[in-house]
């Protein structure tokens, strides 16, 4: 302590290659362990072992020859995704065990004189356990209000913070476009940013309101009854358990439904096991393509295997970082192994000195290490300290989430107190190999 002390400067100089590199080693791994657990609460909200099937819809202005469907061109005719393909997947696959339709609608809802933008989905009772999506209070759609068609709805947490904030929405009215919906539930506020993801069948479900798919197609949309119409063809689309659409409500004006002929936006299906994801994925592909006529309008992805892949990645890339930080750790093994030689050489005459009045090798060796070992865990201890700062100011100033864990703090501490053992005992050795009569009489 005292030859530390004595030497403030130096000994302070030897510890940065410590110091910062255990602070990047925490800060980098505090960075990994927060993508990990953001890509854990994405999987958690794209729900376990779903596949999602979307329809391809034609950009405005494009033939079927352009986009290469060849709907046309081959004169084969495709009704798109509808509640009839949702029916055939639940009936015919033995391992789907859940599935829900989905079509999405924006425009505005009002409540109290206050109008706001937002959301509405026609799902069915089963969206909610697919996507893991609890209620802070009421009760999901029964049976009869899904066979029914009725107008009652199930609001996100903004929703429910912009028009009640201050009561229970639960029994009261809120209007969506014409209709006034009555509200018998509320989810659960969701605090993951998952807008980037929306491509792989996450919603931001805090803005959105949901209703009974039947409750969609008979009072605000049915894209399904134009492609029939149009085709010439006499067809009525059939939703599901039964229920004949005939007429046409109202369209989402902001949507091109002469290019969208597709009755559903989304099918979310769902497997017992992960196994039977891909073999599922693909029987339902052949399914579809057969069911329209060869007409490959639409898309069945796994989003679980896609944001897996992606985890796969950014924990390469982590480690990668790790072992970059980790590079600095030996610098900074290298820089006290260099101070420590250079401390032998200015203290020869103090080591024959302790020599002279009793001192072993061994008692050299511990001396030296001591001192490379107490200035590597003390920058080891900075370190940590300056790791979690960085880690904070990462979190506040770059919005990445990171998550400092027990375990990085311990493993960076562990291996500063190594390094200074390490790269310590080279010198300590040279020490007490010093002859101490040529050590008294060195200058």
């Amino acid at each position: 302590m005292e030859s530390i002390l004595a030497n403030k400067l130096k000994s302070v100089l030897t510890a940065l290659g410590i110091i910062f590199g255990v602070a990047s080693v925490i800060s980098m791994l505090a960075i990994g362990n927060g993508a990990q657990q953001e890509i854990l609460e994405q999987i958690k909200m794209v729900g376990v072992n779903n596949i999602l099937i979307s329809p391809i819809v034609e950009e405005s202005g494009n033939s079927d020859e352009e986009n290469g469907n060849g709907i046309q061109q081959r004169g084969k005719f495709s009704r798109g995704l509808t509640l009839l393909d949702a029916e055939a997947i639940q009936a015919t696959i033995p391992s789907v065990v859940s599935i829900s339709p989905e079509i999405a609608l924006n425009s505005h809802a009002v409540y109290g004189g206050k109008r706001e933008a937002a959301k509405l989905i026609g799902v069915a009772a089963d969206y909610f356990t697919l996507f893991n999506l609890p209620l802070e209070s009421g009760t999901i759609f029964n049976e009869h209000q899904e066979n029914q068609g009725l107008a009652v709805c199930i609001i996100g947490a903004n929703i429910k913070s912009r028009f009640f904030p201050d009561v229970n929405p639960v029994g009261k009215y809120i209007k969506f476009g014409h209709v006034w919906l009555q509200i018998i539930g509320v989810i659960e506020r969701s605090t993951v940013s998952v807008s980037a993801f929306e491509n792989v069948g996450i919603n931001v479900y805090n803005d959105n309101i949901y209703i009974p798919v039947k409750t969609m197609l008979m009072r605000y949309q049915n894209r399904g009854i134009l492609r029939s119409e149009s085709a010439g063809s006499g067809l009525s689309v059939r939703g599901g358990r039964g229920f004949m659409m005939r007429s046409m409500i109202s369209t989402n004006p902001g949507q091109n439904t002469s290019s969208n002929y597709h009755q559903l936006d989304k099918i979310v299906v769902q497997v017992s096991e992960t196994e039977q994801l891909a073999p599922t994925a693909e029987l339902i592909g052949r399914m579809l393509l057969r069911r329209h006529s060869d007409v490959k309008d639409f898309e069945v992805t796994v989003p679980e295997l896609l944001l897996k892949q992606q985890q796969r990645t950014r924990e390469i890339f982590n480690i990668v970082l790790g072992a970059i930080a980790s590079i600095s750790l030996i610098v900074g093994g290298i820089g006290i192994m260099n101070i420590m030689f250079a401390s032998v050489m200015e203290r020869i005459k103090e080591i024959g000195t302790r020599q002279a009045i009793g001192a072993t090798r061994i008692d050299i060796i511990v001396q030296f290490l001591s001192e490379a070992v107490l200035i590597s865990v003390t920058g080891g201890l900075i370190g940590v300290i300056l790791g979690i700062i960085l880690s904070n100011l990462i979190t506040r100033f770059a919005d990445i989430s990171t998550i400092v864990s027990f375990s990085s703090v311990l493993i960076a501490f562990f291996v500063s107190a190594s390094v200074g053992v390490i790269f310590g005992y080279s010198p300590a050795k040279r020490a007490s190999e010093k002859d101490p009569i040529e050590s008294l009489r060195y200058e």
